[in-house]
């Protein structure tokens, strides 16, 4: 039989996956996400500002060099590879990939000495990834399949872990964090961003799938997210609000490091 997270992670993938089809037909996902306004984190990304931090903000110049499938496939809500200030010869991890933009524009960041991953667990969306990324000609990325729970690289392997907006999605956030706490090497940088909700959601709430899927229903409190942060070995950790998704919703910028010795 299967139980209750399997049912949610089979729906995500398929939810995740028609979003994976429309990006890359080209057209934006967020008129097939599901998401209560525009402005959540399946918000579009491309913006009249030039910030580059909050509210699914990317420089233009950058996203002008990538592929429009890349764009289009961009559900995330703000830019961790700024927030990440990743530098070259730095090797980067992202958790719940999907169609790759913060993987690519990564890789375009730290440079030939530098390697950038991504991990997704729908294949639709690897595709997608592997497609914009032989678009965009970069050579020092790779796209792996798997779960952000079990994330298959070694242990202490990169610099910096970021994501944009997933772990809300997953219902084992302890084995996310232990699992970004251990493919990072002592020193190592934390920087995602993510939905945090300002009190424990309703019962009703962490039933809806659709919920779910537009990122609200996984969202623990900022207390809570800092405690699981801290309770796998984690320091330094700064919970930054961006703006609201939704009434008691609200994107957030968290940074934390893995400190050098314990």
């Amino acid at each position: 039989m299967m139980n209750q997270n399997e049912a949610l992670v089979d729906g995500l993938k398929a939810h995740y996956g028609a979003a994976a089809r429309t990006a890359a037909a080209g057209r934006p996902v967020v008129e097939d996400c599901g998401c209560f306004t525009a402005s959540e984190c399946c918000g579009p990304v491309v913006r009249d500002s030039i910030r580059t931090i909050g509210a699914g903000l990317y420089d233009p110049g950058e996203l002008a060099e990538l592929p429009t499938e890349a764009v289009a496939g961009s559900i995330g809500c703000a830019n961790p590879v700024a927030l990440a200030r990743l530098e070259p010869g730095e090797d980067v991890l992202d958790l719940g990939s999907g169609g790759g933009i913060d993987v690519l524009l990564s890789a375009r960041r730290v440079g030939p000495h530098g390697r950038a991953y991504g991990v997704d667990m729908t294949p639709e969306m690897l595709r997608l990834a592997r497609d914009n990324q032989q678009r965009a000609g970069v050579t020092n990325a790779e796209f792996l399949e798997g779960r952000i729970e079990d994330v298959p690289l070694p242990d202490a392997s990169v610099d910096v872990v970021l994501s944009n907006c997933v772990i809300n999605l997953s219902a084992d956030k302890d084995a996310v964090f232990a699992e970004a706490h251990r493919v990072l090497r002592p020193g190592g940088r934390f920087a995602v961003a993510d939905v945090v909700a300002d009190h424990d959601p309703h019962p009703e709430l962490l039933a809806d799938d659709a919920a779910w899927a537009a990122c609200v229903a996984g969202a623990v409190t900022r207390d809570r997210y800092r405690g699981q942060l801290t309770g796998v070995g984690f320091a330094d950790v700064e919970i930054i609000d961006s703006h609201p998704v939704a009434e008691g919703f609200w994107s957030v910028l968290v940074r934390a490091t893995k400190p050098e010795r314990g």
